[in-house]
Parts: structure tokens; sequence; C-alpha cells
């Protein structure tokens, strides 16, 4: 299985170039983000002449995710158990939910598709409710995993978070006034680590950013952030042969400001493969 996540920053300025990319790289699986659409809106068509089943979360022009795959799609979730709303000025468990994640069961891999609060700013109650959504998503991880240990499952999107300072490229981008580098949002990520899932990428491609802002000519100064992500369980990161960061997509007509992570699977030989790379340590 090849399994790619990519914020698109609209599916519908960009659904020319998805689904040419996943065609070109022979992606069976592809998790997006901030399609901003909502579910009627999505263009389907093309995923689907091209061979792709697809199911998409989204509620208005904002957020919004998606996955798209070449094998059947079965066990849907909208959303994860204890997952918080958020509106401005509505504060409380009832807060409405936001389109940010979607799982599915494929080809006996659990994917999920994310897209983690912005936060915005150290100051606004955004910040809080992402911390807030983290916390959940660390606690939903660690029940599943309890219960099932033995369970592929991948946590793919876009974190928001920078984890380490050679992930923070961005001279705007700076540790106390600003969110994505802040103490909490690390410790949130790394407690997602903790909960029994690890980065696959970074062993196999240990430096390199995955999204650069469109102002101040970012892109080609090399001034992005590493924030987009896949997270895998053991049984998960057994299965990983290969990995990489399509950097290349940043380029060209309509991109969006983020790139393609891709890992490549055997699902099939991961128990019994001693040349497997060493995800866990």
């Amino acid at each position: 299985m090849r399994l790619a996540t990519w914020n698109v920053n609209s599916i519908r300025a960009r659904v020319t170039r998805t689904v040419e990319f996943a065609v070109r790289e022979h992606i069976d699986v592809l998790a997006m983000q901030e399609i901003k659409c909502k579910n009627e809106q999505f263009p389907y068509a093309p995923f689907e002449d091209a061979g792709y089943h697809v199911v998409a979360h989204g509620l208005n022009q904002w957020n919004g995710v998606a996955i798209a795959s070449r094998e059947p799609i079965t066990d849907v979730e909208i959303g994860f158990p204890g997952m918080p709303g958020f509106a401005k000025g509505h504060e409380g468990p009832d807060a409405p939910q936001e389109a940010r994640a979607i799982g599915a069961t494929i080809g006996g891999v659990k994917v999920w598709s994310l897209y983690v609060p912005n936060g915005r700013a150290l100051d606004d109650p955004h910040y809080v409710y992402k911390l807030d959504w983290l916390s959940a998503l660390q606690e939903y991880t660690a029940s599943t995993l309890a219960q099932t240990p033995d369970l592929a499952l991948a946590l793919t999107g876009d974190f928001n978070i920078a984890p380490t300072d050679a992930d923070n490229g961005a001279p705007g981008v700076v540790v106390g006034k600003t969110t994505h580098v802040s103490p909490p949002e690390r410790a949130a990520f790394a407690a997602l680590e903790s909960a029994g899932l690890t980065d696959v990428v970074r062993p196999l491609v240990p430096t390199g950013f995955t999204y650069w802002d469109y102002k101040q000519l970012a892109f080609p100064r090399n001034e992005g952030l590493r924030i987009d992500f896949i997270l895998g369980s053991h049984a998960f990161a057994d299965a990983v042969r290969g990995a990489e960061i399509h950097r290349n997509e940043r380029k060209g007509e309509v991109p969006s400001d983020h790139v393609p992570v891709v890992v490549d699977l055997d699902l099939t030989s991961a128990e019994d493969d001693d040349d497997r790379p060493m995800i866990f340590g």
C-alpha cells in the first residue's frame, strides 16, 4: 500500500493537480485536509474516473477532511470519540464540532485524516481548543491501542505543530511568541508518541519541510515548517518500507502551501522481514 497525506488547501481549486499526483505517484490511499467545501460540493467524479472511492467530511468553506482509496473503504467514522468542538464565544462541551477528522479502515489499516486546529495566537481561545483537541486525540489513541495493541493505526494530516527546532525554518515563527512551536503544543505532540505512535517518516527522511507560506518568498528561501505527519502504531510502523516528502508539489501553477507526505507499506511481510527499517527503536 502506498499512502499519502496532503493538505490540499481547497480541493475544488486543486482537484486536477491532486488527482494527477495520485495517479502519477501510484497512491493507493490519499488523506486530504482543508478540502474547504461541503460534502455535496466535493468533486467526486475526477477521483472516481481515476479509480478511487472517496469519503469526505466538510461542513462549509473552512476546514474539511477526506480520504480517497483505490481499495474499498469501510468503518467510516466522523470525528473521534471525545473530540471537542469550537465556536467563537461558545465554550463548554456542547460547542459545535468542526470538520477536522475522518477515519476509515482500508486494507486492514485504520487511517485517520486529521486537520489539527491552528491555535491562531497564544492568547486566543483557539489555542486552548487546540490543546484540548490534541489531548482528546491522545486519549482516543491510547485507549484504542490498549484495547487492540496489534492494530495498524495511522494518524495522518496537518498537525500544525513543528515538534523540534529543526522543523522550523520560518523567521516569524518564534518560541514564546507564536503558535506551532510552543512547549505545550510540542508536549501534546510528544504525548501522541507516548500513546504508542511514532513518526514513521522522520527516520527515513530526517530533514525537510512540508509547508511554506505564500508570502515573502518563503518557498524560494526555504523558510518552511515541517507540520504534516504520518504517525503510526507499532503494527503500522513495522510495515513501512519507504517514505518521501514531495517538495516539488509546492512548485508550478496553483500549488497548495503544503506538499504531500508519502509512505510505502508492505502489510503482508511486516512480521517476518528482518530487513525492515527500524522505525521503532
